[in-house]
């Protein structure tokens, strides 16, 4: 049995959906995120989940038992779920030990057990030496502890986080990433995780649910949404690609503006225009490892150096879709220099 499922799950404000229909499944202990641009219905979703916001349609069900529809909703401080939000909500007249502890004295938790509670999640977010401090006295990465702490401190039946990294500089966004990953890794709790990162959700993801317009477009592993996206959004989403257009010839598909074909991963029915998404760095100028296939010829329209590598536009000898290439640093190409183009074949999806 799952431990949390949406069914359908559907918000609209007036006429318009905000989320549409979205129905996932999250086994007991999974992290997954909720991943999108702005206006995507990830926070809405979420909130939903909540209990903050009840749903046009659908149903939300916890451990068999149904929590939320439009004909009866179960009181968020009823759900057995802690929500850390955005801004972090810690009090700021409250020392680090107060505000972690606060969850366990609404519950009238024994003092003595309040105290050890506190302590053991102290040491275990790295704190333990703050414990008397207040938030003004605390840097944004600290902050952002305490929030875990006092969130995971009650032992919810699913732990909700709503851009939670967003208010970081980039440095400790991807060190709080890190961290996030390793509580969750030690406490396993089933955790719905939203934000609009890609590089954020891909490193803290057990599975990833990427929305747009409102609908649930894949969910996935992070290595089969980035090697094997299912629909254009995603595959120009998660990180940067080529959307190519070509035909199959067999089992070969020949893109737009190159003369060679290649065979596709898994095979393919011949005959038919598709769209094919290729990393730039499974693109190659001049020279490529065993196992990539020489496409045809191409020229190159525009260049920038990025320090790790060369970040090429190259446009086909034959017409068609101009491409990003990423090249070593030592594959220096001028302005208008012709090269051969090939591409690894295994690293090609077919968006049908």
């Amino acid at each position: 049995m799952s431990k949390l499922e949406l069914r359908n799950l559907s918000k609209r404000y007036g006429a318009t959906p905000v989320v549409d229909a979205v129905s996932l499944q999250l086994q007991r202990g999974e992290l997954v995120t909720l991943l999108g641009p702005s206006g995507c219905g990830k926070t809405t979703t979420l909130r939903m989940i909540a209990g903050f916001i009840e749903p046009s349609d659908g149903t939300i069900v916890v451990d068999g038992a149904e929590i939320s529809s439009p004909a009866r909703s179960v009181s968020p401080e009823h759900r057995g779920m802690s929500m850390i939000f955005q801004s972090y909500a810690i009090w700021p007249n409250m020392t680090v030990a107060q505000n972690v502890g606060f969850g366990l004295r609404v519950r009238k938790t024994d003092d003595a057990e309040i105290a050890r509670r506190v302590a053991e999640m102290l040491d275990v977010v790295k704190l333990g030496a703050l414990a008397q401090r207040y938030p003004a006295e605390l840097s944004g990465g600290q902050q952002q502890r305490v929030a875990l702490a006092r969130a995971m401190i009650v032992r919810p039946e699913v732990l909700l986080l709503d851009e939670p990294l967003s208010n970081l500089d980039a440095n400790l966004r991807e060190e709080m990433a890190t961290e996030i990953r390793r509580l969750h890794d030690q406490f396993h709790f089933t955790t719905v995780y939203v934000t609009h990162d890609q590089a954020e959700a891909m490193a803290i993801s057990d599975r990833i649910a990427v929305l747009h317009q409102g609908r649930l477009e894949q969910i996935d592993t992070p290595w089969n949404l980035y090697n094997r996206p299912r629909t254009p959004f995603v595959a120009g989403f998660i990180g940067k690609t080529n959307l190519v257009e070509g035909e199959l010839d067999g089992d070969r598909l020949r893109l737009d503006g190159l003369a060679a074909g290649f065979a596709l991963p898994g095979g393919a029915a011949g005959g038919a225009r598709l769209l094919a998404s290729i990393r730039p760095q499974s693109l190659y100028l001049d020279a490529a490892p065993a196992g990539a296939v020489a496409l045809g010829d191409v020229s190159v329209v525009g260049r920038t150096y990025l320090g790790e590598y060369w970040n090429y536009l190259v446009r086909p000898s034959g017409g068609g879709a101009s491409l990003k290439v990423h090249a070593a640093p030592s594959t220096v190409l001028e302005i208008g220099q012709r090269s051969t183009i090939y591409v690894d074949p295994g690293a090609v999806a077919a968006i049908q």
